[in-house]
């Protein structure tokens, strides 16, 4: 390595530096989030039960610890599910789709249409067909997430440049090593582009299973405080949700890193 690259290298010490000011962007904005919060509950007094102050939703926190962290652990479990599900489900019926023109004349109108009905409207008939328990969170959960994970990872597959797989037919390489080395590599961006979104889905999907049936779960939690007009328990739920949310979505981001470390966008990323 020539001195010129050395020192256009940056040292750990400045990668450091730039992650550690990346992570205080977010933190600097909940901060001001939470002393806006705090001075509009200062000027204009409303109940309670209306909104609560940022330091009565800590103080619930606190003294509710445990409870919240026990049906955090179920929803994030419910989620983690629904999640890995909707990748079984979505992703073979993807590479069918963009590899079967039958397929995707069949199968693909059936999805999109599917896609006006709402989950919600959904979810009664999914506690008929199997009742009150976990696979029902987690079945509503995969019909919310799966869409985006089909639509992204068709669009990668179609997007990959066709020189690309006669070159690869041209040096004899197998069906399974084209799609391995070319079809693969190549449609990648766009599956990890379609679970960012199915993640935070697979939430929603998971919270709307408990809000329909459901004992436990911060689903289970926000209605129960609703109904008892528990405001700053429903804020520390989602609360926890929120934080669900956010290191479900890093870890898909730290999956996508590790296995796409030629992209532009990770590349990027690390400037």
């Amino acid at each position: 390595m020539s001195e010129t690259q050395t020192l256009a290298r940056p040292s750990r010490a400045t990668e450091m530096i730039r992650s550690n000011a990346r992570a205080l962007y977010p933190l600097l904005s909940l901060l001001l989030i939470g002393l806006a919060w705090q001075l509009g509950v200062v000027l204009f007094e409303p109940a309670p039960y209306l909104l609560p102050s940022p330091a009565s939703v800590f103080t619930v926190i606190v003294a509710q610890f445990e409870t919240l962290l026990y049906h955090t652990g179920i929803t994030a479990f419910e989620t983690t599910l629904a999640f890995l599900l909707s990748i079984v489900v979505a992703v073979p019926l993807a590479f069918a789709i963009a590899r079967y023109r039958w397929c995707e004349n069949m199968v693909y109108p059936l999805l999109v249409m599917s896609q006006a009905i709402p989950k919600v409207a959904l979810a009664p008939l999914v506690i008929v067909w199997l009742g009150f328990g976990l696979g029902t969170k987690v079945m509503i959960g995969v019909l919310v997430a799966f869409f985006p994970v089909v639509v992204s990872t068709v669009v990668g597959l179609k997007s990959v440049p066709q020189d690309m797989v006669h070159l690869g037919r041209s040096m004899g390489l197998s069906e399974a090593e084209i799609f391995r080395k070319i079809y693969l590599p190549a449609s990648l961006p766009s599956i990890f582009g379609g679970l960012k979104v199915c993640i935070t889905l697979a939430v929603v999907g998971a919270v709307v299973g408990e809000f329909v049936g459901a004992d436990r779960g911060l689903g289970y939690l926000i209605l129960l405080a609703s109904g008892q007009l528990q405001t700053a328990l429903m804020f520390a739920a989602l609360f926890f949700l929120v934080i669900i949310g956010v290191v479900s979505f890093a870890l898909v981001q730290w999956a996508e890193r590790a296995l796409m470390p030629w992209h532009s966008s990770v590349r990027q990323d690390a400037a």
